[in-house]
């Protein structure tokens, strides 16, 4: 197992602090369904970035670990169809409660291709919404050229997703690699969700 070093402990640090500032002041003006989505999402951001922290990586052969971040892609995605596209707001938040709760019992009672193809179709449905609502909302004159970032931190959040599931299986990608890899990319990920947001 790969130990932190510096430069990691850095990165790490700086999700940490960008995510934290979110939570404290960066989330301002929404009603409050968007808040608790935005809140709930960027606090667990701050917790995935300081557990990282304090316990290094072999916190990631926990299943838990799995379960906590899929409340980020959830969270964000409610957060975006609460503000943005009111009118799908139950239906998808009957989804979110539905698909959390489907990777929380195939993670913890079926065997691991049951689990991974769970998680496959409900980080994909969030971030394909993630992704690309932020341009949707540009293009039509919703939000500033700045909200990209938002489905820029999307499209990251992804492939960390898909680094944590080659971390959990057979990958080209060595686990030397991918730990290298999370870090910087947690950092990058909560910089474009935080700076789309504040410049919203």
């Amino acid at each position: 197992m790969r130990k932190l070093t510096a430069p990691d402990r850095f990165l790490l640090l700086g999700a940490g602090l960008l995510a934290a500032y979110q939570v404290a002041v960066g989330i301002d003006g929404w009603h409050a369904l968007p808040l608790a989505s935005f809140t709930m999402a960027f606090g667990v951001l701050l917790l995935a970035g300081l557990l990282l922290l304090i316990l290094g990586f072999e916190i990631l052969e926990s299943r838990l670990v799995v379960i906590a971040s899929t409340a980020i892609p959830l969270s964000l995605s409610l957060g975006l169809i609460s503000a943005f596209l009111p009118a799908y707001q139950p239906a998808y938040l009957v989804f979110v409660i539905l698909g959390f709760s489907a990777v929380v019992f195939t993670r913890l009672f079926t065997p691991r291709k049951v689990a991974a193809l769970t998680l496959f179709v409900i980080h994909g449905v969030a971030g394909l919404i993630i992704c690309f609502l932020p341009f949707w909302l540009i293009a039509t004159g919703r939000a500033s050229a700045s909200f990209a970032l938002v489905g820029l931190g999307g499209a990251l959040i992804g492939i960390g997703r898909l680094l944590l599931s080659f971390f959990a299986g057979r990958s080209v990608l060595s686990r030397g690699t991918i730990q290298a890899l999370l870090p910087g990319l947690l950092f990058l990920t909560t910089a474009a969700f935080v700076t789309g947001f504040v410049l919203f």
